[in-house]
């Protein structure tokens, strides 16, 4: 379905085994790794790989493709061929071209089709059952510079026009197909052919003459296939009536007159839609129609229909105006731009897909899943499949207006073979947590691979090269499940780093992710122990580094997705020992990312801290029937709203079924002070409650909800008018921490124990003193003489950079000890800022100032790390490193330096406390407590 100005995009369900195994990877089961089964090269039954073929491309648009004894035909709009990617000259070629199927090179059949006014173009293309004939119909009036009547027959031995059959058309030809005797059937714009009336579709006998079969439609025919008996032919188009009979988009009439055998209703191919494309499959007992629309309610997917009686198989109601469908070894490849599978109980509304594959038995999506962009023309992507076998392979070659293949540039051609599959699964989105004493949790974004859905993960600890553990599981694009590994062999107080790597059924294995750490708590968080102890099955505590993944630390394994990037690392937090998320107020926001959207939950507690100071308010925590994504799609029914009134104002309403009623809870007081509030909201039996800081600030007596599935977000989505008090901005400017939903309504002490929990001091008394550098500066080994004192401080082996940090450490406060120190800082916004490598952090034995230090008078160093910084990956980012506190505690009351260092090859550029910017200054963060 054509959406000028609206991004459309992806796909429904799994089916059979890899539905299984998603879901039990969404319920948090990890097989162990002697049970772990191998994933297979391709995943059944897909049967062609994703990895695209070089492939000679057109300059302007293919239409329609054929195939015949190894040799691919390109009908379309476009004047010239040349050789796959930006190089290699162009070769004359006007609206028709031939191609090696293997190699995908010209195979040196050349015709050109043109007129002597308006556009010629080639919108047809059909072999006869023997191969030595191909059909090319379009909009020409002259082939090699002889006249032609729009339809024209060629010889594929020796690419030459074939004498005698000269047949003339008052319009486009669109569609053609040939029977076993040789009739040639077309359908099209035309209402006559050899000037007698034939409305939409005639056909010809192999000398070209007119025969008596007249369907006699109203509307043009896009599309038409000789059954395999060769006793009916199935009709796709625009029309309404068939021989007087209505019968819309879709018919089937006799092969030998033409008249109606089965026709359709109205209600059975909407009004506002047209089949594209039609194939049948005498190895299913099937044929498969291809539907384009206009409006949600139109029909954009795929019909599977019998060969015997004519009646439907399934439906596939996805949007996304298909155009072309082929049938091989039981899968049916599809090429549309599809974006929106909710009709069909599937994901909603996403960026376009355009090359799907389904089994020909059920409509659920399979993981093959190459991409094109739309191109130019429409621009609707792919147009046209074609299956084609040589040299002992077999192809698909796709035509149409694209102009990007799985991201590289490529127009209007490209072709996949049955093998080998060489491309590799992206490289898995990780993060790391120390949950309770004893434990760390390792947890990543399921990989995406183009054609292998069932893939093998290996965890890596430390750099070693034998991995802790080793699992699979299954993702698609619309479905990239949470994996987690808990890794009890570890010791409190000790710093471990993860690496992971995904491998498909064929060996191609993914780079490492990037380095996560954590140090091993000898206590847990009693915060978080609380939470979890009370049932959450979404808990989002924002402590990532960066990256695009929210992990869950609930069991259930319901990560988030952050959106455009929000700031992490935000301090201070609402939870001691925690980091918090900062969003921006207007496209910044994190939603819920797993298999099938959430049943609408009654009752339900939704828990979560929050800080701002803004005036124009805001959804917090919201639920939602569309997913978020990079694009920014919204919700179109959305409730169990938490959100903030411009005067700064708690609200938490509900819709009440499709019901225009939206109850909602207002809190008396405002909360946009600039400090950390704890917000629940529940919902069940009893009703609605809101409570503010550990207290219950408003209720009613609303015990339902409006019913759907969807998501939840956290930062922004669509709210309508009809919200009471509807604040200026759906999205929320400021910080949240620590959210959490419930499956049940928290009760009012249940509540009052968290903000307890969070607000206590964790031990009691605990003091925390933040210092800025009084001076930092680096140096640089290629310029050994140079004092460099601006805004980024650098650390790096190989072409050493090494940077110093001194900080005036106070004395400790009567009574206490330092328990802890860790330094924060922020990479800065340089392309190469983020690094790969470890480095260190040591003691600075030497004499230096900020203002004449250089690589020539670089100060000693001690051989003592006081600690480790790894996976500070990303720009523009905050992280933090735990250092060693007995090492500093000496030093307290006078001035210590620290330096950063590395042994590596990759850079790490953080900012200074020149930066411009008070948050992005490293600060040495120091707790004392009781002794």
């Amino acid at each position: 379905m054509r959406r000028p100005g609206r991004p459309p995009g992806p796909l429904g369900r799994l089916r059979g085994g890899v539905l299984t195994a998603v879901l039990a990877l969404a319920a948090g089961v990890l097989a162990p790794v002697a049970a772990a089964p191998p994933a297979a090269a391709l995943t059944a039954p897909v049967a062609f790989t994703a990895d695209q073929l070089p492939t000679y491309q057109t300059n302007g648009i293919v239409w329609t493709l054929a195939e015949a004894n190894g040799v691919v035909y390109a009908g379309g709009t476009f004047s010239a061929v040349r050789p796959a990617g930006s190089g290699g000259g162009s070769t004359p070629a006007v609206n028709f071209a031939a191609f090696n199927a293997a190699t995908g090179a010209p195979a040196g059949c050349s015709l050109s089709f043109t007129r002597t006014s308006g556009t010629a173009t080639v919108r047809a293309l059909a072999v006869s059952p023997d191969k030595s004939t191909l059909y090319v119909g379009g909009y020409f009036n002259a082939v090699n510079g002889t006249s032609a009547g729009g339809l024209v027959a060629v010889d594929t031995a020796t690419c030459t026009r074939r004498a005698g059959f000269s047949p003339s058309f008052s319009a486009t030809v669109r569609a053609l197909d040939v029977a076993a005797n040789g009739t040639v059937y077309a359908g099209g714009d035309f209402q006559s052919v050899n000037g007698q009336t034939r409305r939409f579709f005639g056909a010809l006998t192999p000398a070209g003459a007119v025969t008596g079969w007249n369907p006699d439609a109203d509307d043009p025919g896009r599309t038409l296939k000789v059954t395999p008996d060769g006793q009916s032919v199935l009709l796709g188009g625009d029309f309404f009536t068939v021989g007087g009979t209505g019968s819309h988009a879709l018919a089937v009439v006799s092969a030998t007159t033409g008249s109606l055998t089965r026709g359709y209703p109205d209600n059975f191919i909407p009004s506002t839609a047209v089949i594209k494309d039609i194939v049948t499959d005498s190895a299913s007992g099937g044929w498969y129609a291809a539907g384009e629309g206009r409006g949600g309610n139109s029909f954009d997917g795929r019909l599977a229909m019998e060969l015997d009686g004519f009646g439907q198989r399934w439906r596939d109601t996805c949007q996304g105006a298909t155009q072309a469908v082929r049938v091989y070894k039981g899968v049916l490849y599809a090429a549309s731009h599809v974006h929106d599978c909710s009709t069909m109980g599937g994901f909603p509304n996403q960026a376009r897909k355009h090359l799907t594959a389904q089994s020909v038995d059920d409509p659920a999506l399979l993981g093959w899943l190459p991409d094109t962009n739309d191109g130019i023309g429409e621009p609707v992507g792919p147009r046209a499949l074609t299956v084609s076998s040589r040299d002992g392979r077999d192809f698909l070659w796709v035509g149409g207006e694209f102009t990007t293949v799985n991201g590289v540039a490529q127009q209007a051609l490209t072709r996949f073979a049955n093998g080998p599959d060489t491309g590799s699964p992206s490289v898995p989105a990780a993060s790391v947590s120390a949950p309770r004493a004893g434990e760390v949790r390792v947890s990543w974004r399921s990989s995406l691979d183009l054609d292998d859905s069932l893939l093998t993960y290996r965890v890596y600890r430390n750099g070693s090269s034998a991995p802790v553990h080793t699992t699979t599981g299954s993702s698609l694009f619309f479905s990239r499940p949470q994996l987690t590994f808990t890794d009890r062999n570890v010791v409190a107080g000790q710093t471990y780093s993860y690496r992971i790597t995904a491998t498909d059924g064929a060996g191609n294995t993914s780079a490492l992710s990037p380095a996560a750490a954590v140090t091993a708590a000898s206590a847990a968080s009693p915060y978080q122990e609380r939470v979890l102890a009370d049932g959450a099955d979404l808990y989002w505590r924002y402590d990532e580094p960066g990256g695009a993944f929210a992990a869950d630390a609930s069991d259930s394994r319901n990560g988030g997705v952050y959106v455009n990037t929000p700031t992490y690392r935000f301090t201070p937090s609402a939870v001691a020992g925690s980091a918090a998320l900062s969003l921006n107020g207007s496209d910044e926001y994190v939603y819920s990312d797993r298999l099938h959207r959430y049943t609408s939950p009654t009752p339900y507690s939704i828990e979560t801290w929050f800080r701002t100071t803004s005036t124009s308010g805001g959804r917090i925590v919201g639920f939602g029937n569309n997913i978020g994504t990079a694009q920014g799609h919204t919700s179109s029914i959305s409730d169990k709203l938490l959100y903030l009134t411009n005067n700064g104002r708690l609200a938490f309403g509900v819709q009440v079924g499709s019901t225009s009623s939206r109850p909602t809870l207002t809190s008396p007081a405002s909360y946009n002070d600039g400090r950390w509030h704890h917000a629940v909201a529940t919902q069940g039996p009893g009703g609605m409650a809101l409570y503010v800081d550990g207290v219950r600030v408003a209720s009613n007596t609303t015990a339902g909800n409006r019913s759907y599935n969807g998501y939840w977000r956290v930062g922004g989505d669509a709210m309508n008018n009809a919200w009471p008090n509807r604040p200026s901005s759906t999205y929320f400017a400021g910080q949240v921490d620590e959210t959490a939903i419930y499956p049940t309504a928290l009760t009012a002490d249940r509540v009052a124990a968290h903000h307890r929990l969070a607000q206590a001091p964790a031990p009691p008394g605990d003091t925390t003193v933040s210092l800025l550098p009084t001076e930092d500066a680096y140096v640089n080994s290629v310029a050994a003489n140079t004092n460099y004192n601006d805004q980024q401080l650098a650390s790096r082996g190989t072409t050493a950079y090494l940077s110093y940090l001194r900080f005036a450490l106070p004395a400790a406060p009567a009574g206490q000890v330092l328990k802890g120190a860790r330094l924060t800082f922020r990479t800065s916004s340089d392309a190469t800022a983020g690094s790969t490598d470890s480095h260190t952090v040591v003691p600075v034995t030497g004499a230096w100032t900020e203002s004449a230090v250089t690589y020539n008078t670089r100060p000693a160093l001690a051989a003592s790390v006081l600690g480790t910084i790894t996976g500070a990956t990303a720009v523009s980012t905050d992280y933090s490193v735990e250092l060693t506190a007995p090492a500093l505690g000496g030093a307290l009351g006078s001035a210590y330096s620290l330096a950063l260092t590395s042994s590596g090859t990759d850079s790490l550029r953080v900012w200074s406390s020149e930066a411009g910017s008070a948050a992005s200054r490293p600060q040495l963060v120091l707790t004392f407590g009781a002794e």
